[in-house]
């Protein structure tokens, strides 16, 4: 079979028919209602064995437009004689016979749970999408409604940290190339759902005298929460004085990792059963990304400190 593509001039006088239509649009957008969870459900029980369609809905399906109309549209459950419960399904269906798409009740089988959608691909046939369950209790003239709806998304955008979509819309995703990081956008911020950073060592020169780092300190962060585990620290040079005399570990907290407006503190274990508090200085202190022994016993040459692990968020 040769090549073809459409729609073009060399393809039927780029006439597309139904069925290729379906081939260019099922992925224009998600299958599914616009706008999101928060609206009113669409399907809600309505008088005896009836559901209601909420007016002013629209949909995809296939990359066919539905909508319900300016006025509610009312829809049959069929009874249920049988002893046991039956759940039915309202779908909105796209029927290729006629290429329109309709809400539909799809009827179950009483005691066997939520029927199976229809799904066939192909030029025939039909396509259904969820909107509700409906329970229809033995001989009831009533019926009980939980709403099933999808909702369509939008694309994961490939993105610069630094120029994402300035107008984006709720539960947009953004990947930022430059930081491996997989955003998602809350409607008032842009949060992490995914970052994998590799593992940095902090260990720093400063300051110039009075401690040596004898287990590197290591930092990373997932998702946005970071996780410290500072090594272990020998005084030498001269005796560190106590907490009356603060004293900076020689490490640095890179920039990114730093939490942005609140210091973090953690317990150290120090030489002769001994304990100690260091701070971390947040972004916002003059000591940004510092490490600094606060709380703490005099200190001899030659003891050493013990670090515990610590984590905190920056996103």
């Amino acid at each position: 079979m040769a090549q073809d593509s459409w729609p073009s001039p060399d393809h039927n006088g780029r006439a597309v028919t139904d069925s290729e239509y379906e081939q260019v649009a099922k992925r224009f957008s998600d299958d599914g209602v616009y706008g999101s969870p928060a609206d009113a459900q669409v399907v809600t029980a309505g008088s005896g064995r009836t559901v209601n369609i909420r007016a002013g809905v629209t949909a995809s399906v296939r990359g066919h437009a539905w909508t319900s109309g300016a006025s509610t549209e009312i829809l049959q459950i069929p009874p249920n004689p049988s002893g046991q419960a039956r759940t039915d399904r309202i779908v909105l269906r796209l029927d290729r016979s006629t290429w329109t798409v309709r809400a539909a009740v799809r009827q179950g089988t009483p005691g066997s749970g939520s029927p199976p959608l229809t799904r066939n691909e192909g030029t025939t046939g039909v396509w259904e999408i969820l909107l509700a369950n409906v329970v229809i209790q033995p001989s009831a003239l009533s019926v009980t409604v939980a709403r099933r709806e999808l909702y369509i998304g939008t694309r994961v955008r490939p993105t610069l940290s630094s120029a994402r979509n300035p107008h984006p819309e709720q539960g947009e995703l953004a990947y930022d190339v430059d930081t491996d990081t997989l955003r998602i956008y809350s409607g008032t911020a842009w949060r992490s759902m995914y970052q994998r950073a590799d593992p940095v060592v902090i260990d720093s020169p400063y300051p110039p005298g009075g401690w040596v780092n004898e287990t590197a300190s290591v930092i990373e962060m997932r998702g946005g929460v970071v996780s410290l585990r500072l090594g272990s620290f020998l005084r030498a040079g001269r005796t560190a004085a106590d907490s009356q005399v603060n004293t900076r570990l020689p490490v640095i907290i890179p920039a990114a990792l730093r939490h942005p407006n609140r210091d973090q503190f953690g317990l150290v274990y120090i030489t002769g059963a001994h304990v100690g508090r260091v701070t971390i200085f947040s972004r916002t202190q003059a000591e940004a990304g510092q490490v600094w022994l606060t709380q703490n016993p005099t200190i001899p040459v030659g003891d050493r400190i013990l670090s515990t692990g610590m984590t905190w968020v920056v996103d």
